[in-house]
């Protein structure tokens, strides 16, 4: 893999069998990764980045500020999101097993013992986070493998920290990232579909994208979305 310098920015250039140039910054790190057709020269890649300089700063220092922000505590009042939508956390002491429930469209509250740790808050929700994904993806499978006429072997969800899903193209399986249901239903839905269309076509090739788009025409946009929205 080839690293391209601009200033203080560094970038990650990856050459594949693709159309069109991608740009994706990934965080937490804000690592800066383009995927470039076999056909665009180094230079032009440079060219490319150059254009975008001003965005990519603009992303960058996002993401950055992102991670400078107060780490969790799990307490009250505390900012969360759900299916895209933004609670107010909501902690409950009490003497019945530990547990998370939607209140309303305002609160998620979460029922511990008093002298419950931090790290155990932590565990209890994003394990509530697991199983409300695991509800909600099976039929979003099912749906998108009848109208693919695709049939995965098996998904699963995972903590990721770079990609919001895989495919083993080789096997059918799927990955889920488990930061997805803290995402709208309709980046969910499109990931899904991303992760499906894969076990027709491997790579992200013209043939993908003229997929993706039949089904998605707004794609890139959800991508966007994805890639902008603070969790």
């Amino acid at each position: 893999m080839t690293v391209i310098t601009l200033s203080d920015l560094s970038a990650e250039i990856e050459w594949k069998a693709i159309k069109n140039v991608h740009l994706t910054i990934y965080p937490p790190e804000a690592r800066i990764h383009v995927s470039a057709p076999l056909t665009m020269t180094e230079d032009a890649v440079r060219l490319f980045l150059i254009t975008k300089l001003p965005w990519i700063r603009q992303r960058v220092s996002q993401i950055l500020d992102q991670n400078r922000q107060t780490p969790r505590e799990y307490v009250s009042g505390e900012n969360h999101y759900y299916k895209g939508q933004r609670y107010r956390l909501k902690v409950v002491y009490d003497h019945i097993p530990a547990k998370v429930e939607v209140q309303g469209n305002e609160y998620l509250v979460l029922h511990v013992r008093e002298n419950c740790p931090l790290e155990r808050r932590a565990e209890i929700l994003k394990e509530w986070y697991r199983a409300e994904l695991k509800k909600l993806l099976p039929a979003l499978i099912a749906k998108w493998e009848k109208i693919l006429d695709v049939r995965a072997n098996k998904w699963e969800v995972k903590q990721m920290k770079t990609l919001w899903g895989s495919c083993n193209h080789r096997t059918q399986n799927l990955i889920f990232n488990l930061e997805l249901i803290k995402k709208p239903l309709h980046c969910i839905e499109y990931i899904v579909v991303h992760e499906l269309l894969h076990i027709k076509v491997r790579l992200h090739n013209e043939e993908f994208t003229t997929l993706l788009s039949r089904y998605f025409p707004n794609w890139k946009l959800l991508k966007e979305e994805l890639n902008d929205f603070i969790v």
